[in-house]
């Protein structure tokens, strides 16, 4: 599998054109598995899903768990221990009145991980459902959000990850059996938040502190340490309002000829890595791309500008493109040839 951009560290991302100036961010939310396989395909070449697959269960140098401000990510294996120990504190703080709402006490919470701990050593892997049919011999009910928020506990305080998927459904691994230690974190304390912020500019740049704050759900008192550390060490530099990595700057693309056309998947991060939408979306059409209920729906690009929205139809065999407005025939040609390629993506193999 040949990628332009791994799932947050390795080569620079290809750019969109600089008049509309962010990168195409190089990890993908993973909030629907589907989606996240489709965000790793549109920053690649020649990228299929079954080597995606291979990436997450045979080889295992990526991994998908709860991350940035507390949601599904894929990330560089590697990258696992140290990211979360950097941003779990700060997402278990911020559910502690959750739990209160939900009854989840220090007590019941300790003992859910316990639980989970055992079965999964004994049973593992297993799905959501699986976990959940073992949680309510604690005494909870298997609807509701207490499963989820234990199992998303479990994961915080690093007992479990993403594993393999059973008949397309994902299971739940222990961490610590599915990518076993390798000692000491690749980085702690401020170094560890200092790379971070590092890796975002590598991928997002140029942008913005508060756009950083955003995208990682860190305090911003922490992104400003960050940023300073960062400029002291001559890694960043200031690009009008915006900051990059030094030496960025000569990178940045000039205007083609040739659009730049990319279909991206519901959630994709380059529509919400950063503070705002304006560079990512026309005002005029951001109710179309964010319909509300938390949904985020799959969106063509056009050097770096959303122009449509998108749908796979019945078997995805078939995609349907709903354009904001009439679209030139250059770019008309770049949506075919995406929608060509998002079919064959998901084509079953046989």
């Amino acid at each position: 599998m040949t990628t332009k951009a791994s799932a947050g560290c390795g080569p620079t991302p290809r750019p969109w054109p600089a008049e509309h100036g962010r990168h195409l961010q190089r990890r993908p939310s993973a909030q629907d598995a589907t989606a996240a396989d489709l965000g790793i395909r549109v920053r690649g070449q020649d990228v299929t899903a079954q080597a995606i697959r291979t990436a997450y269960e045979d080889e295992r140098s990526i991994v998908r768990n709860w991350y940035m401000r507390g949601t599904l990510h894929t990330i560089p294996s590697d990258d696992a221990r140290w990211v979360l120990q950097l941003l779990s504190p700060r997402i278990l703080a911020a559910t502690s009145r959750r739990y209160q709402q939900l009854g989840l006490d220090d007590d019941l919470r300790q003992r859910a991980d316990h639980l989970i701990r055992r079965v999964l050593t004994t049973h593992g892997p297993l799905t959501r459902a699986e976990l959940t049919e073992h949680l309510t011999t604690l005494g909870i009910s298997p609807d509701g959000q207490v499963p989820f928020h234990l199992i998303r506990h479990a994961a915080l305080t690093g007992i479990l990850c993403h594993g393999p998927q059973r008949a397309g459904e994902a299971t739940y691994v222990l961490l610590n059996d599915w990518l076993p230690t390798t000692g000491r974190f690749r980085w702690e304390g401020d170094d560890a938040l200092a790379e971070l912020a590092r890796r975002y500019l590598a991928a997002h740049a140029p942008a913005t502190l508060e756009d950083f704050v955003a995208w990682s759900g860190l305090p911003i008192t922490w992104a400003r340490r960050a940023w300073k550390m960062l400029a002291e060490s001559g890694v960043i530099t200031e690009y009008g309002a915006l900051t990059m990595l030094a030496g960025r700057v000569k990178e940045l693309p000039r205007s083609s000829d040739t659009p730049d056309v990319r279909m991206l998947p519901a959630y994709d991060n380059y529509l919400i890595g950063y503070r705002t939408r304006e560079a990512s979306v026309p005002a005029l059409h951001q109710a179309r791309v964010w319909p509300g209920g938390g949904l985020i729906r799959p969106t063509v690009i056009a050097d770096g500008l959303a122009i449509a929205t998108w749908t796979r139809g019945p078997g995805s065999r078939s995609i349907q493109v709903d354009a904001f407005e009439s679209v030139p025939p250059q770019i008309e040609q770049g949506i075919d040839m995406e929608k060509e390629a998002v079919v064959g993506f998901l084509r079953p193999t046989t």
